[in-house]
C-alpha cells in the first residue's frame, strides 16, 4: 500500500507537533513576582526547522502552529488547565451533532475588514472540502463538518458527534476573506485577525511579524497596547541546539527549546527560566501491510519483547525523560491516564527467540532467521530529528534483535526523509512519535481506510481499539477518556505500535515572560527591562 502525499505530510506533521517548540505552563519571570516590563523591544525567536508553506490551513506541524498564534486568532481559546474559553466566538452551545457560536462583534483582519460569522463558515467549510486536502481535517476538524451563518450566528453540524470538536476548533486558525480569495497568497503573507502581522519571510532563516496597534479581543481581554508588548517578533530558524543555547546566553534569543541534555544544563545553571511540556519521544510503529515481515503479530511481539524499552527510554532521552504513558500527551491533554501498564512484555531473549522459532522462523548458517526461503530481514528506520540520544538508542534495539536472529538494516532519517519514506513504503518499523492533545486526533492514523482513501500510514487493523473508539465517540469529553485508553491499550497488546519514552522538553527564556497553553500566547509576551 502506497501513501499519498497529504497522508504523509499529516504523519509527519502530527510525529512533530510537540517536537519542534515546547512551551507550556506559566509566565517565565517566576524570579520576579512584579516584573518591570519595557516597550518598544522586539521579542526573538528561535525554531528549530523551517515551516515551509505559512498557510494556517495547509499543516499542523508543532513550529506552524505557533507562528500561526501570532497573526490568527481561532474561535475558541483552550488554558493551560484544558478549559475552553472564548477567542473569536463569544459564546457557543453543542446540542448533539450541532454547534452554534455567536461572533464577538468589532474584530477586525490586519488589512481592517470585518471578520463575521460568514466568514468563520467559510473557513471550515474550506477545511471540510477533502478536495482542499487540508491537514486540519480529520485532525482538529471532523469530516463531514459543514457550516452555515446568520448574522452573527454560525452553526456547524456535524456527520456524527465529536467529544472534542472545540478543543479541535481551539486550534483552527481563522483566515479573513482576502486570504480566502487568494490561498496562495497566504504560503508568504498572513491574513488574520491575531495581534501581529506577517512583514518579512525569508524561508529557511527567518520570519519577522509586526505588532497590530488596533487589536484589542485578546485572551482575557489581552490588547496589544498592554505593556511590555514587543513591537515586533523575530523568527530565527535555528537548528543546533549549542547554537542556540549560546544566542540565549548573550541575549540575542529571548526564547528558544533545548532538546540535548547538556545545552539544557548549562542554561538551567546560568539561571535562565524554562517552560516544560510533556512530549511522547519513543513510539515504535510496525508496518502492517501485505508483504511485510511485520505484518505478523508473533514478529511484532518477538521483536518487542527482545527489547529493553527502560534502557532504550533512558538512552533516546539522555536520562532525562520517563516511561511512556499514553499516546495523546500534548498539554493541555484532553485525557490523562496510563493505557501502557502491563501492556508489553518484560525483556525476555529466549522467549523472544522461541515465539519466532514457532512462527516457522527457523535459524539459517549465518545466525539470521529464515521462513519459505525469505530472510527475516527487518529495514529499521528512525528520526534523528528525535535529538542525541535516538541514535545510540537506535542501535541498542538494532543489536537485540540481531541477538535474536533478525537482520537490521538501519537508517537515520530527517524529516523530508522521512516524506519520500512513507510514500515509498519501503519500511519495516519506524520510531517516529505522533503527539496530540486529544486521543480523537490519532484515530485516522491508527484504523480506518489506508492511502490513498486514508491516513492509515501503518495500515493498522485492531477490532478492539475501534470498538473503544466507537463508544468513546458517543460519550461527552472526558466522560469517554477510560474507553480512550481501553483502545489504546488494544493497539499495544497486540503489539500494532509501541510507546516507550516521554521526555520534558524545555523552552528556555531570557529578558521576556510569557503564557502558553500548547503553545505562546501571542499576548501574553512581555518584554522585561
Amino acid at each position: 500500500m502506497r501513501l499519498n502525499q497529504r497522508t504523509v505530510a499529516t504523519a509527519l506533521t502530527l510525529a512533530v507537533a510537540a517536537l519542534g517548540l515546547a512551551a507550556c505552563g506559566g509566565s517565565s519571570d517566576s524570579s520576579d513576582a512584579d516584573p518591570a516590563y519595557a516597550d518598544g523591544k522586539t521579542f526573538t525567536l528561535a525554531i528549530t526547522d523551517d515551516p515551509g508553506s505559512l498557510d494556517p490551513q495547509q499543516a499542523v506541524s508543532g513550529i506552524l502552529v505557533q507562528l500561526n498564534r501570532f497573526a490568527y486568532d481561532s474561535l475558541v481559546a483552550v488554558d493551560a488547565d484544558g478549559k475552553i474559553g472564548p477567542r473569536l466566538a463569544s459564546s457557543w452551545k453543542v446540542d448533539g451533532t450541532t454547534l452554534t457560536m455567536e461572533m464577538r462583534g468589532g474584530v477586525t483582519c490586519s488589512d481592517g475588514s470585518d471578520f463575521t460569522a460568514q466568514t468563520a463558515a467559510d473557513n471550515i467549510n474550506y477545511v471540510a472540502d477533502p478536495t482542499n486536502q487540508s491537514q486540519y481535517l480529520g485532525i482538529y476538524l471532523p469530516p463531514g463538518a459543514a457550516a452555515t451563518a446568520d448574522g452573527a450566528t454560525l452553526t456547524v453540524t456535524l456527520a456524527a458527534p465529536a467529544p472534542f470538536l472545540l478543543n479541535g476548533l481551539a486550534d483552527l486558525s481563522m483566515v479573513c476573506d482576502a486570504g480566502l480569495k487568494d490561498r496562495a497568497s497566504l504560503a508568504t503573507t498572513t491574513s488574520g485577525t491575531g495581534p501581529f502581522v506577517l512583514s518579512k519571510a525569508v524561508a529557511g532563516s527567518q520570519y519577522e511579524y509586526d505588532v497590530r496597534e488596533d487589536y484589542v479581543w485578546g485572551t482575557g481581554d489581552a490588547t496589544t497596547a498592554d505593556p511590555g508588548t514587543p513591537v515586533k517578533i523575530d523568527v530565527k530558524v535555528i537548528a543546533n541546539d549549542t547554537t542556540a543555547a549560546n544566542e540565549l546566553l548573550t541575549g540575542q534569543l529571548n526564547a528558544a527549546t533545548i532538546k540535548g541534555a547538556s545545552d539544557a544544563n548549562r542554561l538551567a545553571a546560568a539561571g535562565l527560566d524554562a517552560h516544560e511540556q510533556l512530549s511522547l519521544a519513543g513510539e515504535q510503529s510496525f508496518n502492517h501491510a501485505e508483504g511485510h515481515v511485520t505484518a505478523s503479530t508473533e514478529v511484532r511481539r518477538a521483536l518487542t519483547q527482545a527489547l529493553d524499552l527502560g534502557e532504550l527510554q533512558s538512552v533516546l532521552t539522555s536520562s532525562k525523560g520517563e516511561p511512556a504513558t499514553q499516546l495523546a500527551v500534548t498539554a493541555p491533554a484532553a485525557c490523562t491516564g496510563n493505557s501502557v501498564e502491563g501492556a508489553f512484555p518484560d525483556t525476555d531473549v529466549e522467549a523472544a527467540k522461541a515465539a519466532l522459532e514457532g512462527a516457522g522462523w527457523v535459524e539459517g548458517s549465518d545466525g539470521v532467521r529464515v521462513k519459505d526461503g525469505k530472510k527475516l530481514t527487518v529495514k529499521f528506520n528512525y528520526l534523528t530529528f528525535l535529538g542525541p540520544g535516538a541514535s545510540a538508542a537506535a542501535e541498542l534495539a538494532a543489536m537485540a534483535w540481531e541477538k535474536i536472529g533478525v537482520e537490521v538494516k538501519i537508517k537515520g532519517i530527517t524529516l523530508t526523509d522521512f516524506t519520500a519514506l512513507a510514500v515509498s513504503g519501503d519500511w519495516d518499523v519506524l520510531w517516529v512519535p505522533f503527539n496530540a492533545s486529544s486521543p480523537d486526533q490519532l484515530v485516522s492514523i491508527l484504523s480506518g481506510p489506508t492511502a490513498p482513501e486514508g491516513n492509515n500510514f501503518a495500515s493498522i487493523e485492531n477490532a478492539d481499539y475501534s470498538a473503544h473508539v466507537a463508544k468513546a465517540m458517543t460519550l461527552d469529553g472526558a466522560e469517554g477518556c477510560s474507553e480512550w485508553l481501553a483502545a489504546e491499550a488494544a493497539l499495544f497488546e497486540q503489539a500494532d505500535l509501541v510507546v516507550f519514552a516521554n521526555t520534558v522538553l524545555r523552552t528556555f527564556s531570557k529578558g521576556a515572560s510569557f503564557e502558553s497553553a500548547g503553545g505562546i500566547i501571542a499576548t501574553s509576551i512581555k518584554m522585561l527591562g
